[in-house]
């Protein structure tokens, strides 16, 4: 697996940063102000924006034990983009870099998404598209047969999404904004939706967390924060979207977006694969190259402690995690499997804690 010269790395680190700064400037009017607000024994910041009629709008910011964006509420003032820098930093990375962009629907919806305020309710971008953008984040070269999607999935902590107090605007006004054919796509139990779909066939569906109830189980769940959109609750979505992490999705000037840490993205696919039923071969294959190839990337970028910590956390949640990570696993070629024992050997003498191989 080549590797990305360190050149178009400290690039990617700047559109990364600029990105941020750019989607920053557009929630935070310098008009505003920032204030701290204690909720539930922990602080968090929000940002106060006058209506124009004597009141104020507020947004969630995050907390404020987050350094990066306590650091950023301290810096607003001086904080300033340079969008014709950053396309051209994109182009670059893109077109001599050899990193992978985003296809123009995909980067247009997570850009509107992101501008919106999605991210910053802390949303989180999984499924190919997230795989995709780990091509940056490790630094490595992906093949492009392994990123290619026709969807786009967002999925939201439900705890966050209820205690935000903050919504995006309505979602499908803000896709039919982009694509004026997109629509709701009903569940068959009821008019509430998940997902919407554009004429052309792709789909953006919003998933979260299972809450582990019996009258919860194959329910959309509401989602406060989500404008109106509700969520297919998903077993192992905890375990995937947890402690994300911030990168870049090459399109346009960089859009600044969450995604699952890789390690927990290889572990979750191999415990989703072996849940694939018959009809989901093609998802399945999917699943589990995409896992090889992150393990792969994770050893050969020195990693291997990432992924022994999380393997670890999964397989000691019990006898059915377990079973799906062994089977998952039994689905990688024999060099990938190689490779996860290796990895988890190496990972395990790092960390001090030892891993059961599934192998």
């Amino acid at each position: 697996m080549k590797t990305v010269d360190m050149m178009y790395q400290t690039m990617l680190a700047e559109v990364g940063q600029r990105a941020m700064d750019d989607a920053w400037t557009l929630d935070f009017r310098p008009t505003g102000r920032f204030v701290k607000v204690r909720v539930k024994d922990r602080d968090y910041w929000y940002f106060d924006q006058p209506d124009g009629e004597g009141g104020q709008n507020r947004k969630y910011v995050g907390p404020v034990e987050d350094p990066e964006i306590t650091k950023r509420v301290e810096d607003f003032s001086t904080i300033k983009t340079d969008y014709r820098t950053r396309r051209r930093l994109v182009s670059s990375l893109t077109r001599d870099g050899g990193l992978l962009a985003a296809d123009r629907t995909s980067g247009v919806i997570v850009e509107a998404l992101a501008a919106a305020g999605l991210f910053r309710l802390r949303a989180v971008l999984v499924g190919t598209l997230a795989f995709g953008a780990y091509s940056g984040l490790l630094s490595v070269r992906l093949p492009s047969t392994a990123i290619m999607t026709a969807d786009a999935d967002f999925a939201q902590d439900y705890a966050i999404s209820a205690g935000v107090m903050d919504s995006l605007p309505p979602i499908l006004k803000l896709l039919q904004s982009i694509d004026p054919t997109f629509r709701a796509v009903p569940i068959l139990t009821g008019a509430e939706t998940t997902a919407f779909i554009n004429g052309e066939g792709y789909r953006v569906e919003f998933l979260t967390t299972n809450r582990g109830k019996d009258e919860y189980l194959d329910k959309p769940a509401e989602m406060p924060a989500l404008g109106g959109a509700r969520a297919q609750p998903l077993r192992f979505m905890d375990f995937l979207i947890r402690e994300p992490v911030r990168t870049v999705l090459l399109y346009g000037a960089g859009v600044s977006v969450l995604v699952p840490d890789p390690a927990r993205y290889a572990v979750h696919k191999l415990i989703v694969a072996s849940r694939r039923r018959a009809d989901g071969a093609l998802k399945r294959d999917k699943d589990v190259m995409q896992a090889g190839i992150l393990v792969e990337a994770l050893l050969q970028t020195r990693r291997s402690s990432d992924l022994a910590m999380v393997y670890i956390e999964a397989w000691e949640r019990g006898p059915q995690w377990q079973e799906g990570i062994k089977a998952g696993a039994a689905m990688l070629p024999n060099e990938h499997k190689d490779l996860l024992r290796e990895c988890l050997e190496a990972g395990s003498k790092e960390i001090g804690e030892k891993a059961a191989l599934p192998l």
